[in-house]
């Protein structure tokens, strides 16, 4: 394949765009925390006016006096603005008081809460109280944390991962795998690429999170009094602290190509990245520069742990790992995640860029990677294979829910990447083994490519100066001696490098190293959606907890029966709620009569009575008491056995007028 002209960062820039797009197109973020239950049900008819309204959800979440608001038919807010905390054990539970005297018509709840884990989610749901009606309240459509301010939220999400990943692993590969890749523009620009990339994400993320977790509205970055109460949430200090810590990772930075390369300059080197590489110390080194060297090593590789781990703790202190089972043990261990992640997919990067630009890439430093990447991969097993346990919890998870499937997905690039890793490996051997004969060929190559190509150019211009006659060694001319020498020296540099990518070995080595780059980079876009979608366990909870109140066992039966007695004022209708509605007792009969506006009304008579035909049982009456004008109730109805049981409903409407309605009851 010839590699002439081509630009590897070129296709990794198209490759992290287009999966930061189709990351973040995913929106908004699939909820964290659950409601797993709520006062009145979504759906239910109630007698009376409750006195609050409650929410229980399935994990820890942060809610403020607006975060929960209940309108009436008409569209106004009747909630007393005032959230009440109800949680109690492991049960997280908020309410909020309804005022006494709430007319008859169906109300809509609508909330939005932060998760433990920094992600917000939101729904809305409806009630009625004695009979459904029209409603006039507008509930957004559009959830939180999606729309354009989600995708653009979840993009920089994207690259902080990616930021981290090349200032941290970059760094990692030059201290060590390649001490002289402190001299090599190429690798100084990832690092510091990686650097300013993470520290405008989470910029980003800080403006953003307002809107994110809030109204939506893009504009509203610039909210202040928004951005005050970010910074005292947990995610907002998070960012916050993680804008510290590359305060202090651009010292760090500083240093190590600063000082840190200046003391692996070899004696004679030209300028920064245009001569030839050592690692270890010259021969001509005193014992107390390679004392300083080994200082100012040590010093970095503490240091540059210390900043490293430091930026991970802000990513699982505010995430999945910091919610659920073994908050103690889950956060050590995704921060162990993260910087094996960082070590793995950083050092292939600097690699990369290694094998693709500036001097010749030594042997060693690759052997060295080649080790570190094992170890990483190592510990990347361990680590994943307890974060999967903790936030799937069963097989039948790993393809039942979004999260497993994920799971899936990134567990073959995984395994792909490997693979590959594995070819370079190979690739990495040869290369060492045919270290003395390479070198031979580079250097024949070096002195029959210039034969082979055509002097043009500055070539052709040195040669004709020295061809003259009577044309000195040197000119006269200082700054056209200057001119020559740099013609010269660029020659040397593109010969050297004709010879280095006339190297099988190594352009095959390159070809697979951009491979598993070109993995890597859609592997980082996965796990960014893995850290949006809900864990396996609570989609898996929240399934559960629904089954448990599945309409058939533990919803009320609703029914709506129109009667006419044919007299004056005879017509109207009767609501009968029968809560749960399953056989044995503890049934709890609710009834409302309304005339045909609507209105609750009284009437002289009414009664309820069941009948089960295939059993023979019954009529078998309901002793109903008189609650308030068009209200009954009866508590403690016994139904003995499941089936399909008749009720019967008589109302009268004067001394002569009366009728009997019947409908039949599935009661299991």
């Amino acid at each position: 394949m010839a590699l002439t002209g081509f630009r590897p960062r070129r296709l990794l820039v198209v490759l992290a765009v287009l999966c930061g797009v189709l990351a973040a197109g995913i929106a908004p973020a699939a909820a964290h925390a659950a409601l797993t239950g709520s006062d009145p049900a979504p759906g239910s008819v109630v007698a009376h006016a409750p006195e609050q309204v409650a929410l229980t959800f399935s994990e820890g979440v942060a809610m403020g006096d607006d975060s929960l608001r209940v309108l009436d038919p008409q569209g106004r807010r009747v909630d007393r603005g005032k959230l009440r905390d109800l949680c109690s054990g492991s049960v997280v539970k908020y309410g909020a008081g309804l005022p006494p005297g709430l007319a008859d018509g169906t109300y809509t709840v609508a909330w939005q809460a932060i998760s433990a884990d920094s992600h917000p989610v939101s729904g809305a749901f409806t009630f009625s109280i004695g009979a459904p009606s029209k409603t006039a309240a507008a509930v957004p459509q559009q959830q939180v944390g999606g729309g354009l301010v989600g995708a653009l939220y979840e993009i920089a999400r994207y690259l902080a991962y990616a930021g981290f990943v090349l200032l941290a692993g970059g760094a990692a590969f030059v201290l060590a795998c390649r001490p002289a890749g402190a001299r090599v523009r190429s690798v100084q620009r990832l690092v510091v690429h990686g650097w300013a990339l993470l520290t405008g994400a989470t910029l980003a993320m800080l403006l953003l999170r307002t809107p994110y977790t809030g109204s939506g509205k893009l504009a509203d970055v610039f909210d202040l009094g928004g951005l005050q109460q970010v910074v005292l949430s947990k995610p907002g200090a998070a960012l916050l602290a993680r804008l510290l810590l590359l305060a202090a990772a651009a010292l760090f930075v500083a240093v190590l190509f600063g000082a840190y390369a200046r003391a692996h300059r070899p004696d004679g080197d030209g300028p920064e990245g245009d001569g030839p590489e050592g690692d270890g110390p010259d021969g001509d080194d005193t014992t107390g520069a390679v004392k300083r060297r080994r200082d100012l090593t040590l010093g970095l590789a503490v240091g540059g742990a210390a900043v490293a781990a430091g930026l991970a703790t802000t990513w699982a202190i505010a995430e999945h790992a910091s919610t659920g089972l073994q908050p103690a043990v889950a956060m050590p261990v995704d921060v162990l995640h993260l910087l094996a992640v960082a070590a793995w997919l950083g050092g292939l990067a600097a690699l990369l860029v290694s094998l693709y630009g500036g001097p010749s890439i030594e042997r060693t430093a690759v052997r060295r990677f080649s080790r570190v990447a094992f170890g990483s991969v190592l510990v990347l097993v361990a680590t994943g294979t307890y974060q999967s346990w903790r936030q799937v919890g069963s097989w039948r998870a790993l393809t039942d829910t979004s999260y497993g499937q994920l799971l899936l997905v990134k567990v073959g690039l995984v395994v792909v990447m490997v693979a590959v890793a594995g070819l370079s490996r190979r690739w990495t051997n040869r290369l060492a083994a045919t270290a003395t004969a390479g070198t031979t060929a580079s250097a024949t190559a070096a002195v029959a490519v210039p034969a082979a190509v055509p002097a043009t150019g500055a070539d052709a211009e040195a040669k004709a100066d020295a061809a003259r006659p009577g044309a000195s060694t040197a000119p006269a001319d200082p700054d056209r001696a200057a001119q020559l020498a740099r013609q010269q020296a660029a020659l040397a540099t593109a010969r050297k490098k004709r010879a280095r990518d006339a190297d099988p070995v190594r352009r095959g080595l390159r070809q697979s190293v951009l491979t598993e780059a070109a993995i890597a980079v859609v592997l980082l876009a996965v796990t960014t959606t893995l850290t949006t979608t809900e864990p396996a366990r609570t989609e898996e909870a929240v399934k559960a907890a629904t089954a448990g109140r599945s309409p058939d066992a533990n919803q009320p039966r609703v029914l709506t029966v129109p009667f006419d007695t044919a007299g004056p004022g005879g017509r109207g209708s009767a609501r009968i709620d029968l809560d749960p509605g399953h056989s044995g007792g503890g049934n709890e009969l609710r009834l409302r009569i309304s005339d045909p506006s609507g209105k609750a009304r009284d009437v002289p008579e009414v009664k309820v009575s069941f009948t089960l035909d295939a059993k023979k049982l019954g009529p078998l009456p309901v002793a109903l008491h008189h609650s308030g004008t068009g209200h009954w109730t009866a508590s403690g109805v016994q139904l003995p056995v499941p089936g399909q049981w008749q009720l019967s409903l008589l109302v009268r409407t004067s001394d002569i007028d009366q009728v009997t309605e019947t409908r039949n009851v599935t009661i299991n």
